[in-house]
């Protein structure tokens, strides 16, 4: 598959763009109450992950302060799994029983971008050339 290799920027680019955007909208659900989601109060732990992912999702997508924010994003993701899936329906190995797979993907797309930075199309690329 090295034919991928010249893309592999922008590849990485675009899953940012595409889990940024993701994540940004689950946000956007818990806070707004949008989307099929149920509004949450802001100072609750679900009004609060709101915020993470909401303004995270947002930083995420544009690339701007990627690898910290990521790093939290994944941490948020790592919690969510635990105490939202594995604690209310058990399994921790088995996502697909807990309904966990989109927070343990999530947690581990996060926690790539955190380790390997934003990819190409990213404020954060910009400023460094800048």
């Amino acid at each position: 598959m090295r034919f991928l290799d010249p893309w592999a920027d922008c590849i990485r680019a675009t899953l940012r763009i595409v889990a940024g955007y993701g994540f940004m909208l689950h946000g956007a659900q818990k806070l707004f109450g949008i989307l099929g989601g149920t509004q949450q109060e802001i100072l609750s732990l679900a009004g609060v992950a709101g915020v993470i992912e909401l303004t995270g999702g947002l930083l995420i997508a544009i690339g701007l302060f990627t690898r910290p924010v990521a790093f939290i994003c994944s941490g948020e993701m790592a919690a969510a799994y635990f105490i939202g899936h594995v604690a209310r329906f058990g399994a921790p190995l088995f996502p697909v029983v807990n309904d966990g797979e989109r927070a343990m993907l999530y947690c581990f797309i996060f926690l790539y971008l955190a380790a390997r930075g934003p990819g190409e199309w990213s404020v954060d690329g910009a400023l460094a050339k800048g």
